[in-house]
């Protein structure tokens, strides 16, 4: 199944006879809350679900957006209609990282019928509603691990043993500048790969044949693993998509504690530069 869905596509399924759960995952990084955007408008029938509160444990050790407790994450998905048997579709808007990382979570939780609306809420040509819908209750039980996850430890791994992409913007790969962790620079043997890099200026992914020869590009053809990782987890599962749009490989693991959990640990190496060592 394409992990991907045009707002045309999302239309006609949406009135046929298996409507798609639509979750609306609207959210910016230092931003304002999305709900009241949400409130303000969205597609007909989506539910808002809140990025920081409901996609991501608490802040720590292990992150600024650590995985959530799956069986919280569960209870959230049932209260928003999520079935084991019902397709969903999850959108923001625009930028493509919250619905990816919404996306990412279903997935790697068992759920195999999940899509992002390409482009997201300035792709869809139809009206917005302000009505706060009440779904029915899914069924929708985590089954954690469907999709590869890495820790630190594998991360690091992998940085020498195969590909492990850095999906942050290339001056914080760099350590030219660092506007949120400790420390800037990446994961010695990362390979920078901006994530904006997936989308074209409307914000939509660019096509299958693109993104395949941008991440062979990169050593994706050469190597038999790649993992991603960015600051938090969240743009890191964008590019973990948009590597299942180009296909390779299957499955990317992502390493969800990403630059925010290892920068904060002091005794992990650092790197800086535009190299990978």
């Amino acid at each position: 199944m394409k992990p991907i869905i045009t707002a045309s596509e999302y239309a006609s399924e949406s009135a046929g006879p298996r409507p798609p759960v639509l979750l609306d995952v609207r959210w910016q990084l230092g931003g304002p809350h999305g709900r009241p955007d949400y409130e303000a408008g969205h597609l007909p029938g989506a539910v808002f679900v809140d990025l920081d509160a409901e996609l991501a444990g608490p802040a720590g050790s292990g992150g600024r957006h650590p995985l959530p407790d799956p069986e919280e994450f569960g209870a959230v998905m049932r209260r928003a209609g999520v079935s084991r048997d019902t397709p969903v579709v999850v959108y923001d808007g625009g930028q493509g990282w919250a619905a990816a990382r919404a996306w990412w979570l279903l997935r790697w939780t068992g759920h195999e019928d999940v899509r992002v609306l390409d482009g997201g809420l300035a792709a869809w040509p139809g009206e917005l509603q302000k009505e706060v819908p009440a779904p029915a209750e899914g069924d929708f039980r985590p089954v954690p691990g469907a999709l590869p996850l890495l820790d630190a430890d594998g991360a690091a791994a992998l940085a020498r043993s195969g590909l492990l992409l850095d999906a942050r913007a290339a001056e914080r790969y760099r350590g030219d500048v660092e506007p949120i962790d400790r420390v800037g620079g990446h994961i010695p043997g990362a390979v920078s790969a901006p994530t904006s890099e997936n989308t074209g200026e409307d914000g939509r992914f660019l096509d299958a044949q693109a993104l395949t020869a941008r991440f062979e590009g990169l050593g994706a053809g050469r190597a038999d693993e790649v993992g991603v990782y960015c600051g938090s987890g969240v743009s890191g599962a964008h590019e973990v998509l948009a590597l299942a749009i180009a296909g390779i490989p299957a499955a990317a693991a992502l390493y969800a504690g990403s630059w925010s959990e290892w920068s904060g640990d002091a005794s992990r190496p650092v790197a800086t530069g535009p190299e990978p060592r």
